[in-house]
């Protein structure tokens, strides 16, 4: 009954923002407490009439009437609301996307305690000033694109008599970055005009100590500040200006699909940590960079996430 009624109510399809909540969107029903303070009133009422005791009767007259006032109050809590925005910032797949909604209304009413909710995630929203933001922490499970899907919008003020609730379908969808790989190999070595100058591993002319990450040179790890910091520690060396990384699909044959897009998001954030330059080539598309910065970062990882699935892939 529950989905039956989902389907029939509105929106029934994605819709552009912003959105006003109007008497034809919002649904008003008795809470299971505003029930039971129906057949309480309801038994009230006939034992009054059966005994003729009229401050009886008024009483239970009084409390319907405050009743049916609490309906009212609730649709006018929703009553003119709007929707303005959403917004997330991307995240890689598998971590909490942070959804905010950004409602506004006309100033004079106050509307506090409202719940936004997405299936079993909600969030509180109150206006102050016209204006007011809730956060929902959406769970993440693949890259791509993310729909926000249909969220409800709800009050039992003032009373708790009565539930009022209306639809926002937002045609808004949040980008979610690839999963980057957990463990795997460094960066691959640099190229360009001062590739030669780097440093060997092997010299003495160590740049900085870092933690240890599966798949270093054994010969890297630095044993004595490792046996003083309870922790692996590896020799990093100097990288060049002039010494570009080249991240290409190509260059993974060994791996499978999506397997490929998880080690080059890992290299991405990591090149990213140490400031190098970075140039991405995957099959179909212009080389992305090279070039740094959190701008070259987000079209690099879009890019990544928005790749076809494995099946559909050339």
């Amino acid at each position: 009954m529950r989905r039956r009624f989902e389907s029939w109510a509105r929106p029934r399809r994605p819709e552009l923002l912003p959105v006003l909540f109007d008497r034809r969107r919002i649904y008003v029903l008795p809470t299971r407490f505003g029930l039971w303070f129906a057949l309480a009133l309801l038994v009230m009422g006939i034992g009054a009439l059966n005994d003729n005791n009229n401050p009886a009767l008024l009483l239970a007259l009084l409390l319907a009437g405050a009743a049916n006032t609490s309906l009212l109050a609730a649709h006018l809590q929703l009553t003119g609301l709007q929707i303005a925005a959403i917004g997330a910032e991307p995240v890689a797949a598998g971590t909490p996307l942070e959804l905010r909604l950004h409602a506004r209304a006309a100033p004079g009413r106050e509307r506090r305690g409202l719940r936004v909710q997405r299936g079993h995630v909600a969030a509180t929203l109150s206006l102050s000033d016209g204006a007011g933001q809730a956060s929902l922490l959406l769970p993440t499970v693949h890259r791509g694109w993310f729909e926000p899907g249909r969220l409800q919008v709800s009050t039992t003020r003032p009373l708790g008599l009565a539930r009022a609730w209306a639809y926002v379908w937002p045609d808004a969808p949040m980008l979610v970055y690839p999963a980057p790989e957990a463990h795997g190999p460094p960066l691959p070595e640099g190229a360009g005009t001062h590739a030669l100058a780097r440093l060997h591993p092997a010299g003495d002319d160590v740049h900085h100590l870092r933690s240890y990450r599966r798949g270093d040179p054994r010969r890297a790890i630095a044993w004595k500040p490792s046996a003083r910091r309870d922790a692996l520690l590896v020799r990093a060396y100097e990288q060049p200006l002039g010494a570009d990384v080249l991240l290409a699909w190509g260059q993974l044959t060994e791996l499978d699909y999506e397997a490929r897009i998880r080690r080059l998001a890992r290299w991405i954030d990591e090149a990213e940590r140490e400031g190098r330059r970075y140039r991405l080539q995957l099959p179909g598309q212009p080389a992305l960079g090279p070039a740094s910065g959190p701008p070259h970062r987000h079209a690099c990882l879009r890019a990544l996430a928005l790749l076809p699935p494995a099946g559909g892939a050339r």
